[in-house]
């Protein structure tokens, strides 16, 4: 079987993946992992683009000498992030994260040019401070937009310094803002709202097409062959990971669980209600033109930042937290898990505590009683986010699919179940990189079909924990 290539780029780790799919056959091999994360510099947080480049070829390199050879290569990241071009190819300054305060107060400046009913009409998307949109606002105050040649989202960047090619991939532009919901492609008049110069937003493409032959300075730099080519998956890591969801049928929820926790269904077309605007839900855009209705929510974000902070006084074992916390039972303190408060990185035990003490409750003591806090808002956060997308798109769901790093977490997986009320199908681990395989694969010929076909190769070769509702905590709110 031919070989793909799956860069994928978490907010917390990054790994280059191996894979190769046929009928009946599906192989994924980890060849190099590293860890990723916003950076503090000069009183702002930025992404070590560069840095994580260097970690990118390290990968290229395994695989070269693993392999020999690929045929295709493709690139997923997390979404809104982007890079500055000068015209000659140049990165113009270091990439903000999403978490960086510069667009604290911007999503109003927009707001009060345009309602926010009258842009969820235009670009189907949820309200988060940090969306490209607000970004690029933020950014034009500044010297570098002036500057830029192109606006290129993260996944595209690194495409672009793997094969020249600039351009933009239909679902992570779908994330920005920017974006018309009706069409999937560059609305100018939302580019005028964030400032942008013209011609800075570069053409769309779909997922699916095959964008060219690497560098030839990659090539030597890797080992790789020159028949390498560079193919656009659902270069939003939750595109990707809903693309190998292994679902029997349509009446499925998802959650893509890792630092974000995106939970929604899958449609064939936006939901652009009231309600749907007024509940925050997010349309964004899905492989084979489905639409990825979903909200955001804080995932294991919170739960990392506070191992963090035990780990420096010493190392924390993680199943031992996570056994000590499902020892206790439920019944203990919930936070509101999105509350902004959690947002930005740094000591987090501290504020899930005075959280709970705001809300009345008896804040919990040790390690395991802040981690089953945190586990069971989380749950309950993932349960009423599924019940609002069923009511508010009339989608019928009889499973939920637990997908990425948290399908490991079974105490999550089992508290997620207990919310819902309905079973919980945990797994694939590495849903992204095998959903930017199969995409991958499907370019390159060795596969071919619909969505529904992928995913059945996915459910008849992972390795998958069914959670069923435990009787006296099922449906609890």
């Amino acid at each position: 079987m031919s070989v793909h290539i799956a860069v994928d780029l978490g907010a917390s780790s990054g790994r280059v993946m191996a894979g190769a799919a046929a009928p009946g056959r599906l192989e994924l091999t980890e060849l190099h992992r590293f860890p990723n994360g916003p950076v503090p510099l000069a009183g702002g947080l930025v992404t070590d683009a560069v840095g994580l480049w260097q970690q990118v070829l390290h990968g290229l390199r395994a695989v070269a000498r693993a392999h020999g050879d690929a045929a295709t290569v493709a690139v997923d990241t997390w979404a809104v992030d982007y890079g500055l071009l000068a015209a000659d190819g140049t990165l113009l300054g270091t990439p903000r994260h999403y978490r960086d305060p510069r667009t604290d107060g911007v999503a109003e400046r927009v707001l009060a040019r345009v309602p926010g009913p009258d842009l969820y009409a235009r670009n189907g998307l949820q309200h988060l401070p940090f969306t490209t949109i607000y970004q690029l606002l933020a950014e034009a105050d500044g010297p570098l937009l002036a500057a830029a040649s192109d606006v290129l989202l993260l996944p595209d960047l690194f495409g672009f310094w793997l094969s020249g090619v600039r351009g933009a991939e239909a679902t992570n532009a779908s994330t920005t803002g920017l974006a018309d919901v009706a069409t999937g492609r560059w609305a100018l008049d939302l580019a005028e709202l964030a400032g942008l110069p013209a011609g800075v937003l570069p053409p769309v493409h779909d997922p699916g097409a095959v964008l060219g032959g690497l560098r030839p300075d990659v090539l030597a730099a890797t080992g790789l062959g020159a028949s390498t080519r560079l193919v656009a998956v659902g270069s939003h890591d939750t595109a990707s990971a809903v693309v190998a969801v292994p679902a029997e049928d349509e009446a499925f929820a998802y959650v893509a669980c890792g630092t974000w926790g995106l939970v929604g269904v899958e449609l064939e077309r936006p939901v652009l209600s009231a309600e749907s605007f007024a509940a925050n839900f997010t349309n964004e855009r899905g492989v084979d033109g489905r639409i990825r209705y979903l909200r955001n929510v804080m995932g294991l974000w919170v739960l990392q930042q506070c191992v963090a902070e035990w780990s420096a006084d010493a190392p924390v074992d993680l199943a031992d937290l996570l056994a000590a916390a499902a020892a206790l039972g439920p019944g203990g303190p919930r936070v509101d898990i999105d509350d902004p408060r959690f947002l930005a990185p740094g000591p987090m035990a501290g504020r899930v505590r005075r959280a709970v003490a705001e809300s009345g409750g008896r804040p919990p003591a040790g390690p395991a009683e802040v981690a089953r806090c945190v586990l069971d808002s989380l749950a309950d956060a993932f349960a009423r986010t599924v019940a609002d997308a069923v009511r508010l798109s009339g989608h019928p769901v009889r499973v939920v699919h637990l997908v990425g790093g948290g399908a490991r977490n079974r105490l999550l997986c089992q508290l997620t179940a207990n919310a819902c009320g309905l079973p919980v199908v945990a797994g694939p681990v590495e849903a992204t990189a095998l959903g930017n395989v199969l995409v991958q694969a499907r370019a390159a010929g060795d596969l071919s079909g619909s969505l529904e076909g992928l995913r059945d190769l996915v459910r008849r070769t992972s390795d998958l924990t069914t959670h069923q509702p435990e009787p006296t905590t099922a449906g609890a709110p």
